[in-house]
């Protein structure tokens, strides 16, 4: 304890001790400060009190991160970065090693990073050479069109949006639903008119002038085509030569993510969860016109 005195005042201020300091101090590497008795001018009635001096190390903040989303994106491709490996590793998994240039800049492991629109998670990099590898599972290989690149292939990539960042596109999870396969691709003018054939399973989510990410792509559909399962869309000039999708030749398959909006109106339709609110306003439909007819009589 510390006895405090001043011209009209006696007060005892309690002693802290240092095992009863917050923990966050004992982060520092520095030792803590120590407190000392500061006396203010004795104009007016006033107190000795106690001040603890700040430390003038601080923590080194690249140890506590704030937590970021990691797994959306806008279908706005930052840039096209090339395979410079892949193939089975040491650890019996499957890597893809890729050069890049602007997602890498602040590249951190276990960052997700959309590869042709499949998400996938930073397991090395290295800012020197500004290559970064990433993991794929079989499942992965199986639903995406990854399995068909090679050393020199350019791919699409794209961060994870901050929560501060602007969505350009729109809402791509980088969960790839299924591929598609190019059927056509005709010029007009500066622009690339490209149809592609899928699964009826994945053509019933795609609607004309409706979302679609295609490679990672954020783009519109022009025209839906149900007999020959296929659509079609447009790459202007500009988008053109910033994605990989006009390098793809016919008979080359392209990566699908179909807008997640419909798959939940779908979900909650076969639920049963319209019928669940019809069900919840019948009995005021019937206590009304119970009442009419009581009130008739």
């Amino acid at each position: 304890m510390v006895l405090s005195t001043s011209l009209h005042s006696l007060c005892i201020i309690p002693h802290t001790s240092q095992s009863k300091i917050p923990s966050i101090f004992n982060l520092l590497k520095s030792p803590l400060a120590k407190p000392h008795l500061k006396i203010n001018p004795i104009f007016k009635p006033s107190s000795l009190s106690l001040f603890t001096q700040p430390s003038k190390l601080r923590p080194k903040t690249q140890n506590f991160r704030t937590p970021t989303i990691r797994s959306l994106f806008t279908g706005i491709v930052e840039e096209m970065g090339e395979i410079k490996q892949l193939g089975m590793a040491g650890h019996g998994g499957f890597d893809l090693k890729i050069h890049a240039k602007t997602v890498i800049e602040d590249v951190h492991l276990g960052d997700s990073i959309a590869v042709n629109g499949t998400c996938l998670t930073v397991t090395d990099f290295d800012t020197h050479l500004g290559e970064f590898t990433v993991g794929l599972a079989p499942e992965t290989l199986r639903k995406t069109s990854l399995s068909e690149l090679e050393p020199g292939s350019l791919v699409n990539l794209e961060r994870a949006i901050p929560p501060t960042g602007r969505m350009g596109g729109h809402f791509v999870q980088g969960h790839v639903d299924g591929t598609a396969e190019i059927v056509g691709k005709q010029v007009e003018g500066d622009s690339l008119w490209i149809k592609v054939k899928t699964d009826k399973n994945l053509l019933k989510y795609v609607v004309p002038k409706g979302f679609i990410a295609i490679d990672g792509t954020s783009l519109t559909v022009v025209d839906v085509f149900e007999e020959e399962l296929c659509f079609n869309f447009m790459l202007v000039a500009y988008t053109r030569q910033k994605v990989v999708i006009p390098l793809k030749e016919i008979g080359q398959k392209v990566n699908l993510e179909v807008d997640i909006l419909g798959k939940y109106v779908e979900r909650l339709l076969s639920s049963g969860f319209v019928d669940s609110i019809k069900g919840s306003r019948f009995p005021e439909t019937h206590n009304k016109q119970t009442f009419k007819q009581s009130a008739r009589c």
